[in-house]
């Protein structure tokens, strides 16, 4: 039996997804905002992936309900990763921009 690329579960959102960053519909957002997924491509990649639970960052200061017990877990994962808060070149990184967008 051959190996079948549209049959693995395990894809990634980026192989799903159409990857972009400019223009109308994107579905990725740039470093500077923050990187992560938009609305458009979560949408796209839930369409594509059906039964799929893929949401968008919680940005809100005081979310109630699950959201806020998504944003605790998220936090306390993201911030326990290795890894520097500033690239060399003093500018953050992408673990950076994503905890600040989400508000840890």
């Amino acid at each position: 039996m051959a190996y079948n690329q549209e049959r693995n579960p395990f894809t990634s959102p980026i192989q799903q997804s159409n990857k972009r960053t400019k223009g109308k519909g994107r579905h990725f957002r740039t470093d500077d905002e923050g990187a992560g997924m938009t609305k458009a491509g979560v949408e796209s990649y839930r369409s594509q992936n059906p039964g799929s639970n893929l949401q968008t960052a919680v940005t809100e200061n005081k979310p109630t309900g699950r959201r806020a017990a998504r944003k605790k877990s998220f936090c306390a994962r993201f911030k326990g990763m290795k890894g520097p808060m500033k690239k060399p070149n003093g500018k953050p990184t992408r673990k950076a921009r994503a905890l600040r967008r989400w508000n840890c």
